[in-house]
């Protein structure tokens, strides 16, 4: 749900909300789903999942970091994750390896495939969905696709549903 704003993106880049973040789709501000205790229970274990691989790896997680697509557009996924580098910008303007969104239960599928499609356009290489309601995995790539697990071949990473909803 979003509102109409007279705020430039760099005006917006640097306002704080009073409770959850918002997005900068070109000159509107939009509201996020609110979390859950299961979304953000699924965030935390999937950082700490990340956190606790080896550092050789050079993986950056972070939570809810606002990620700069274009000069308009601004997004703050649930977990991203840099390689090899960690981010160096308020607002970085590179895709990060990895995108994860968590399911909250009042996201539509219609605009989670849109914010999906803005990534892959930006070039991000990992675009994964979790769903704590059903448990469940799926990958992005031109279409949503449940898996069992999510991998990162190249650096033989693999997050299961036991890593992303048992705690």
């Amino acid at each position: 749900m979003g509102a109409k704003t007279a705020l430039t993106v760099e005006e917006y880049l640097h306002t704080s909300f009073p409770d959850l973040d918002k997005e900068y789709w070109d000159g509107e501000i939009v509201e996020r789903s609110l979390p859950t205790d299961p979304h953000s229970l699924t965030q935390y274990l999937i950082l700490r999942f990340f956190a606790g691989l080896p550092k050789s790896l050079r993986l950056f997680p972070r939570p809810e970091l606002r990620v700069r697509l274009t000069p308009t557009l601004v997004l703050v996924p649930d977990v991203c994750v840099f390689h090899p580098s960690k981010p160096t910008e308020p607002a970085p303007g590179s895709p990060p390896l990895v995108v994860i969104e968590i399911l909250s239960p009042d996201d539509r599928p219609r605009a989670v495939r849109e914010k999906f499609e803005k990534y892959r356009t930006w070039g991000v290489p990992y675009i994964w969905l979790a769903d704590p309601k059903l448990r469940r995995l799926q990958e992005f790539a031109g279409a949503l696709k449940e898996v069992p697990t999510l991998r990162i071949p190249e650096l033989g990473i693999e997050l299961t549903p036991a890593d992303a909803f048992d705690e």
